[in-house]
């Protein structure tokens, strides 16, 4: 793994910061133990497990949790969780202020808990993503659940300090051929992998390249990525291979439909994938995060959960849920 600079401190990542307009935080859960998951990714001590669930809060009706996790852990083994089926999901990235690069998603599911995981590996970059809990087998109270230390294997989506962001969706049209001698990993796995790993798209990429995905138990998915030089890609399985799609024009956009190799105007015969392209060609890739938020509403389905926006300069992470309680703000140290 390529780290040029050090990780920011788990005392740093413990003071990551959250605000919300009035009235948006739930009540205490209450504590209902259920036993660990076998086998687990912590390499936490005692000190460490008591610490990360300690940190567990609920901080609105979706339900949705916050929580730290503290240690370290294992991104090889412990949980599989199959994908989403292809309710949708809408992303985009607009880097045409190269200053305030934006990379924006709705999660389109089912009416699951989620969580806002903030991670900081001795041997990896910090990060914050969203996790849809019930992959776990977490329910929507999820106190003392030990199963929850498996949660840093599973983000829906994410953003390092470095500024590097990934998300996914589905894609049904996608078919992974495995490569001999490359480890295989799940399809939602990897993205642990590169959250932890790459500090840029080429980075991540490799990271990409250097492992065959597993897509039994849910539909094939594809992949957004984007750093914080604004540069983007999509990573999508084409008759069995990898094949990647850079970014050009400042933004790119990815929903339920191929886009590699597939010409624009026909992409764009998708409804939401449509709708993003026309509005970031008509601001010419320049959105700030009020403008990416009015986006995502704007291609929002009646099961999108959560709508979430990444600064991949500034490290600013703004949060929205199906509840309408109001926008949550999060800051990520960039290094």
């Amino acid at each position: 793994m390529r780290r040029t600079l050090p990780a920011v401190s788990t005392a740093l990542l413990l003071a990551l910061t959250s605000c919300t307009t009035p009235g948006s935080a739930g009540a205490p859960p209450t504590a209902s133990p259920v036993p660990a998951a076998t086998p687990t990714a912590s390499r936490q001590d005692a000190t460490q497990v008591e610490q990360t669930m300690a940190s567990l809060r609920r901080v609105d009706d979706l339900p949705l949790y916050e929580m730290t996790y503290v240690g370290a852990y294992d991104p090889t083994v412990g949980t599989d969780a199959a994908a989403p089926s292809p309710f949708g999901c809408s992303l985009f990235v607009a880097a045409g202020d190269p200053e305030r690069p934006v990379f924006a998603r709705n999660f389109d599911w089912d009416a699951n808990p989620a969580l806002v995981l903030r991670t900081d590996p001795p041997d990896g970059y910090a990060s914050l993503s969203l996790v849809d809990i019930s992959y776990l087998g977490v329910g929507a109270d999820p106190a003392g659940d030990r199963r929850l230390l498996n949660a840093p294997l599973l983000p829906f989506d994410g953003m390092n300090e470095r500024g590097l962001a990934v998300g996914l969706a589905a894609d049904d049209a996608a078919t992974a051929r495995p490569v001999p001698g490359r480890p295989t990993v799940g399809s939602v796995r990897i993205l642990r992998l590169v959250l932890d790993r790459a500090a840029t798209v080429d980075e991540a990429i490799a990271v990409f390249s250097g492992h065959n995905l597993d897509f039994d138990g849910g539909p094939p998915l594809h992949y957004l990525l984007a750093d914080a030089t604004g540069a983007s890609a999509v990573i999508e399985f084409v008759d069995g291979e990898l094949r990647v799609e850079r970014g050009t024009g400042g933004w790119r956009a990815l929903t339920n439909v191929p886009v590699v190799g597939v010409p624009e105007q026909r992409r764009r015969t998708d409804r939401r994938y449509g709708q993003i392209a026309a509005a970031l060609t008509d601001a010419d890739a320049v959105l700030d995060v009020a403008a990416a938020h009015r986006l995502l509403a704007a291609v929002r389905q009646g099961h999108t959960r959560w709508s979430v926006t990444y600064g991949l300069r500034s490290g600013e992470v703004r949060l929205v849920t199906a509840t309408g309680a109001g926008e949550r703000r999060y800051h990520l140290p960039m290094s």
